[in-house]
């Protein structure tokens, strides 16, 4: 008779472990968020992102067509940048 153990905690790291590598696959698949990304991003609404970000001189931004685009890793990087500035 084969009896077998399973650590639960070992298995559940390794799905979590999973869970990330395929969300950071994910994350290089875009190259450019729209407002509706950068909202889901941010976790904020598009008028707080107005009104704290947004026109910053520096936060990376495109009108194409009548929509905003924002380089995906640009917009990452200013963001962790501008978080770590103005967090009191």
């Amino acid at each position: 008779m084969i009896k077998v153990e399973i650590d639960e905690k070992v298995i559940e790291k390794l799905y979590v472990e999973r869970i990330e590598d395929h969300i950071k696959e994910l994350d290089k698949e875009l190259i450019f968020w729209d407002s509706k990304e950068l909202r889901r991003r941010t976790n904020l609404s598009w008028n707080t992102i107005q009104d704290t970000f947004f026109w910053h001189k520096d936060f990376p931004k495109v009108k194409l067509s009548g929509k905003w685009l924002f380089h995906a890793k640009k917009a990452e990087d200013f963001l962790n940048k501008w978080f770590e500035e103005n967090r009191s």
